[in-house]
C-alpha cells in the first residue's frame, strides 16, 4: 500500500491490491491540526512521510512544525515530538531504522519574508 498527504492537513491510507476486501481496509484522517486562543481550527499541509521499515509505521511532518509516529494498522497516532521552530520539510528513517533525520525549514507558507 501507500500513503497520501494533502494541504489540507489529511493522511490517507490506500492500498494496491484490487480486491474488495483489501480496498475496505484504506481509510484517511485528520492531522497537524491546532485551535487558537479562540477555539478556531488550524490547519497545516503535511509536508513529508517516511516509512519505518521494521514497525511497519510512519512519521508525518506538517508546517505546524510537528513530527508525528503513526500505526497505521491500529490507527493511532503513537507519540508528538516537541514543536519545530518553523515547518518540517522533509523526514527520512535510517535504513535500519534507529534514526529519524527531520528537516526543518521555512517553506514561504507566508511569503517572502
Amino acid at each position: 500500500g501507500f500513503v497520501l498527504s494533502s494541504i489540507e492537513g489529511r493522511v490517507a491510507v490506500e492500498y494496491l491490491d484490487p480486491n474488495p476486501e483489501v480496498q475496505k481496509k484504506k481509510y484517511a484522517f485528520k492531522c497537524h491540526r491546532a485551535k487558537d486562543s479562540n477555539g478556531i481550527e488550524l490547519i497545516y499541509p503535511v509536508n513529508a512521510i517516511a516509512f519505518h521499515n521494521l514497525f511497519n509505521t510512519f512519521a508525518t511532518g506538517g508546517s505546524d512544525g510537528h513530527v508525528n509516529i503513526w500505526d497505521g494498522f491500529n490507527k493511532k497516532r503513537l507519540c508528538q515530538f516537541h514543536k519545530y521552530p518553523s515547518s518540517i520539510a522533509s523526514l527520512a528513517f535510517s535504513h535500519d531504522g534507529s534514526l529519524l533525520a527531520i528537516g526543518s525549514s521555512y517553506l514561504y507558507e507566508q511569503g517572502e519574508i
